[in-house]
C-alpha cells in the first residue's frame, strides 16, 4: 500500500480569505486536517483560519506542542505529533497540517516535518507557502515592507537588548516578531535611537480586531496580545520617505 502525503499548509495571518487556492484544494481534498491545539481548550488561530474551509467527514487532528523552551520536551512532543500523524499516513490517507502565517517561516511544521522524516523515512511531505505576518501587517499599513536597496532584518520573539542594537546600526527596516513579551526593553532601546516615530505595532493583522499604533512615543507601557509585531523604519531617503497610514 502506498502511503499518504503529509502537507503543511500555510493559511495566512487570520483572515480566512488569505489562504491560497492551491492550499485550499489541497486542504478540501484531504482525509485528515491537523493543527496546532489551543491553549485551555480553546482553538488554536490555524484551525479558525481554516473552519469554513473543512468539509464533512474529515477528520480533525488535534496535535500538542508546549509553549516551553525545553528542548527535551518539545522533542517528546514533536515525536508524539509525528507518531499520530504516521497512523493515518501508513493507512494511505494524506494529511494536512495547517499553520497561522506561512508554514517555513517560524512554523511548528518544520519540527513536525523533519521529526516525522526521521522517524519514518518513507514519509513524503509537501510544503505549501503562505502569507506571512509582516506581510499582512505592511498591507494593513498600506506601505512596502523594503523597496530599492533596503536592508530587512526580521527578529523572533527570543532576541535580546544586544541583538537588537546591533541590527539597529545596519539594518533599514527592522520586524520584531511577537514582541510583546520584550515590549517595554524594546521600548527603551528605540528611544535611545531614536526610532519611537518611525515604529509601527500591528496586533492581529487582517483580522476584526486589527489594531495599529502608528508612532510610540507616548506609549512605552501597552500591553500587547501575543499576535503583535513591531515594524521600524530605521533609516529614510528622498526616494524612501513612506507616509504610513494608521488604518
Amino acid at each position: 500500500m502506498q502511503t499518504g502525503k503529509l502537507y503543511g499548509i500555510g493559511v495566512g495571518p487570520g483572515d480566512p480569505e488569505l489562504i491560497t487556492f492551491k492550499g485550499l484544494k489541497i486542504l478540501q481534498g484531504v482525509s485528515v486536517v491537523a493543527f496546532p491545539a489551543g491553549i485551555n481548550g480553546k482553538p488554536g488561530m490555524a484551525q479558525q483560519i481554516v473552519d469554513r474551509w473543512l468539509v464533512p467527514d474529515q477528520v480533525q487532528l488535534s496535535l500538542h506542542f508546549p509553549y516551553v523552551h525545553d528542548t527535551t520536551e518539545l522533542a517528546q512532543a514533536w515525536q508524539a505529533s509525528a507518531g499520530q500523524v504516521w497512523e493515518y499516513l501508513k493507512l494511505g490517507q494524506d494529511v494536512a497540517f495547517v499553520a497561522e502565517g506561512d508554514i517555513s517561516f517560524y512554523s511548528t511544521f518544520t519540527y513536525l516535518a523533519q521529526t516525522l522524516q526521521e522517524l519514518y523515512p518513507e514519509a513524503v511531505v509537501e510544503a505549501v507557502p503562505g502569507i506571512c505576518s509582516p506581510l499582512a501587517a505592511v498591507a494593513a499599513l498600506g506601505v512596502p515592507l523594503t523597496i530599492r536597496d533596503q536592508r530587512l532584518v526580521v527578529l523572533p520573539a527570543l532576541y535580546t537588548v544586544g541583538e537588537l542594537e546591533a541590527v539597529l546600526d545596519w539594518a533599514d527596516v527592522v520586524v520584531l516578531m511577537k514582541v510583546s513579551s520584550v515590549y517595554e526593553d524594546v521600548w527603551k532601546v528605540l528611544q535611545q535611537y531614536n526610532l519611537l516615530e518611525r515604529s509601527w505595532i500591528v496586533e492581529r493583522a487582517t483580522l476584526p480586531e486589527q489594531v495599529i499604533y502608528a508612532g510610540l512615543s507616548d506609549r512605552p507601557n501597552l500591553k500587547l496580545p501575543y499576535f503583535s509585531l513591531l515594524i521600524v523604519q530605521v533609516t529614510t531617503s528622498v526616494n524612501s520617505e513612506i507616509n504610513m497610514k494608521t488604518g
